[in-house]
């Protein structure tokens, strides 16, 4: 009720512990604290909030118009209601190195178990875009060590992520996450690998964990997570299918009811109002306090006043 039963510092404890090599711990997209919830009870190991979704959940293409106040805002709502660790996109920074130092406090201060910095120009593209501009070594050194620099909690997890494999070789990429490391950063999200031998090679030539973005019509293959646990994988993200999915479903929805005049035949897909009050608690509010929260929590989809679902 209100809150996680966890603190921040237990989940990003509990994070560090998890992630290993071949862990292929599952991170699933959530842009909202509800749909968290529904990932903490799919019994998910954690909760990954993606930049271009945010953005996209605003109307804005994935393109760094969102601020660090509008993503630590909605990092923050998300991190209260689950007990999972969240990992957040930082996208650049939101600035430069000085501005990347106050990112990870605000992260921090949010309750969020860790972040990834990139490496491209801001403007940026998503990471499955081509065309993209990258900010030189130098650079991306500056921003991994100023974050490292701003770190106040040492289990707050630093992921650097590379966009380098999609306008460079694997070689050239595999010497940019190395430098990586060495500046502070704990874990790497090399971007836009083309197939299983490169996340191998990867994962072989670092001792600190991977992640690996199975993001739909990317320029990855959507590999199983055992596939990518025989690779040597420590995490997986799946970023925008939650969003896809309630956004296919709407537009579904709102075609229904455009031509057919009522929601009706769309209404066996919806979540039930019984499973919603499940998921928002409606039950343990009641419990709380009975001389305020003192409703009837309803136990059927049927409106007894008028028969009708609801």
């Amino acid at each position: 009720m209100l809150y996680s039963h966890t603190t921040p510092a237990q989940k990003r404890e509990a994070f560090r512990a998890a992630l290993k090599p071949g862990a292929a711990l599952q991170f699933p997209g959530t842009f909202t604290p509800l749909s968290a919830k529904l990932i903490q009870e799919q019994g998910f190991d954690g909760a990954y909030i993606s930049g271009g979704v945010l953005a996209n959940e605003l109307g804005l293409p994935d393109v760094g118009l969102t601020t660090l106040t509008e993503v630590a805002q909605r990092g923050a709502q998300i991190a209260r209601v689950t007990d999972l660790p969240c990992l957040i996109d930082a996208d650049t920074g939101f600035g430069e190195p000085m501005n990347v130092a106050r990112t990870v406090q605000e992260f921090e201060d949010a309750g969020l178990a860790g972040t990834h910095i990139e490496d491209q120009f801001n403007p940026k593209r998503c990471g499955h875009l081509d065309g993209k501009n990258m900010v030189d070594l130098d650079t991306a050194i500056k921003r991994i060590a100023a974050a490292a620099d701003a770190r106040r909690d040492p289990n707050f997890l630093l992921m650097a992520r590379t966009d380098l494999r999609g306008v460079d070789t694997l070689g050239a990429t595999i010497e940019r996450i190395k430098a990586l490391v060495d500046a502070g950063a704990d874990a790497i999200f090399p971007e836009a690998l083309k197939d299983l031998s490169e996340f191998e090679k990867v994962a072989e030539s670092i001792d600190v964990p991977i992640l690996a973005n199975m993001t739909e019509f990317g320029k990855s293959e959507l590999f199983t997570r055992e596939q990518l646990a025989n690779a040597g994988v420590a995490m997986i993200i799946y970023p925008v299918t939650s969003l896809r999915s309630a956004m296919g479903a709407i537009e579904r929805t709102l075609a229904t009811i455009k031509a057919e005049g009522t929601q009706e035949a769309a209404v066996p897909d919806m979540l039930t109002r019984t499973r919603l009050y499940e998921l928002v608690d409606y039950e343990g509010y009641n419990r709380f306090d009975n001389g305020i929260f003192n409703f009837r929590v309803p136990t059927t989809d049927i409106d007894t006043n008028n028969a009708n679902l609801s």
